[in-house]
């Protein structure tokens, strides 16, 4: 046996593993943890059978063999939960698909109120690590490619003995720096910079969120999103410095939680622009006279984004507006001065505009082309860039949930507008009644369109007849 010594990690260390009900951490429960517990002392084990307070399905039964009768008189999570935490306290926690055992920890530990933190290893990552073109690295593969004699597969101790003899394997394998460099690209440091709170370490909480960093003088040095925010911000000071930011500059960490990747992004938004957007430009289509269709320039402040049905592109300047119809006239053949762009000439105002004479127009301001056809043709070179109407009759509310089925976010939109987040259905009309005016906000438009469309995000539309009059 290895001591510490020969260890890639000084502190000690506890191979995990779990049985459970079900592979969902809000529904599904424990129903067996064992552990190899790892220092200098030595190894020892230690499992228990856990009663989950629901029944055991016979397709867990057949995969672990643990069934109800097994199960009804062994202790319940709450009653083992505070030696298990003693267990785990201070030690490297190593699983396979680490994922999924420490959110089922965080999950039962949460119920009881207790917000569970461990730095993980998983040995599936740790694995691709050590043999890059490996095809598999699914713990019955491990198993058989190393050659490890196993108990019961499926049962929690033994499975946690199997990544005790992988992890001596992969040392007498690869040799102790290999695994010690690999592990140090997975494992996230627990340590901030001396200049900055000690509490943030504390407070940083695992869960997905936006984040910002500032200077001394509260300017944004940099702001990003992570599926787990306390890892994400430690990574940016690993070795003592940040790949985007200098480190030594930050003085302030600012985060936004979120119960997942919509809202991660909504809240980077917000730290991006910390003040109402600027007026959005777009191209508003328009029958001039029969069958003339013609663009003329509107903004959010004039022109309801939300509802308009013949908006086109989306600018953050005039300028830019202008250079993108100018780009879409020269590909599609289109009159400049029909489209603005080009004013006609008071000496000659029946003349033909610059492109006839280069033959990028075909004629439509002398009469060669029919208006009809020239606006046919805009029409169809515009329709890529349309703005959506919104789809809902009133406000609705995107309800998103993280995987420990432990946090929820409605947020609450309305004609595109974001116009915030609370933490439960009942806060929505509240937040309705009070809410400010909110300007239109392209990033917003599209990142609603891109998570929305095709996801299994739940929408509240029955807020229409809550919404205070306007």
């Amino acid at each position: 046996m290895r001591t510490s010594s020969e260890m890639t990690f000084d502190a000690p260390m506890v191979f995990i593993d779990l049985e459970t009900t079900g592979a969902n951490f809000a529904r599904d429960r424990i129903l067996e943890i064992g552990l190899v517990e790892v220092s200098s002392d030595g190894a020892s084990e230690w499992s228990t059978l856990i009663d989950p307070g629901v029944p055991v399905s016979s397709f867990i039964t057949g995969l672990t063999g643990i069934d109800d009768a097994m199960v009804a008189g062994a202790p319940a999570f709450e009653r083992i939960a505070t030696e298990l935490r003693e267990r785990l306290q201070g030690k490297l926690l190593v699983a396979h698909n680490a994922r999924f055992d420490y959110g089922f920890l965080k999950a039962e530990f949460a119920r009881l109120g207790v917000d569970f933190r461990s730095p993980v290893l998983c040995t599936v990552k740790l694995s691709r690590k050590l043999a890059p073109k490996a095809a598999r690295h699914n713990l019955d593969t491990l198993i058989e490619r190393h050659g490890i004699v196993i108990g019961a597969r499926h049962r929690a101790l033994a499975d946690a003995q199997v990544l005790w003899h992988l992890w001596q394997a992969w040392h007498g394998e690869f040799g102790q720096e290999a695994v010690a460099a690999a592990v140090a690209s997975l494992v996230t440091p627990t340590t901030l910079p001396e200049f900055l709170d000690p509490a943030l370490a504390e407070d940083l909480p695992e869960v997905a969120g936006a984040y910002a960093l500032y200077d001394e003088n509260d300017e944004t040095l940099l702001v990003g999103r992570a599926s787990n925010l306390r890892s994400k911000v430690f990574s940016l000071f690993a070795d003592g410095r940040s790949a985007k930011a200098p480190a030594n500059q930050v003085r302030q960490i600012r985060w936004r939680p979120a119960a997942g990747e919509f809202g991660a992004r909504l809240a980077e938004l917000g730290f991006k622009r910390r003040e109402q957007p600027s007026p959005v430009y777009a191209w508003k289509l328009a029958e001039h006279a029969p069958g003339d269709f013609r663009p003329t320039l509107v903004n959010s402040d004039e022109c309801d984004f939300g509802r308009d049905e013949h908006l086109y592109g989306l600018y953050n300047t005039a300028k830019e507006a202008r250079q993108a119809l100018r780009k879409l006239a020269e590909a599609h053949f289109l009159c400049p001065r029909l489209l603005g762009t080009e004013p006609a000439k008071a000496a000659a105002p029946d003349a033909p505009c610059s492109a006839v004479r280069t033959k990028q127009c075909r004629g439509a301001c002398i009469g060669k082309e029919p208006l009809s056809k020239h606006s046919a043709r805009l029409m169809t070179a515009l329709a890529r860039l349309k703005v959506q109407v919104w789809p809902y009759s009133g406000p609705i509310a995107v309800v998103e949930r993280d995987e420990f089925g432990m946090l929820e976010d409605f947020h609450l939109f309305d004609g595109w507008r974001y116009i915030g987040c609370v933490e439960s259905e009942e806060a929505l009309l509240e937040k309705l009644e009070n809410n400010k005016e909110v300007n239109f906000d392209s990033d917003v438009y599209r990142c609603f369109l891109k998570y929305i469309q095709g996801s299994r995000l739940r929408i509240i539309s029955s807020l229409a007849a809550r919404s205070p009059a306007r």
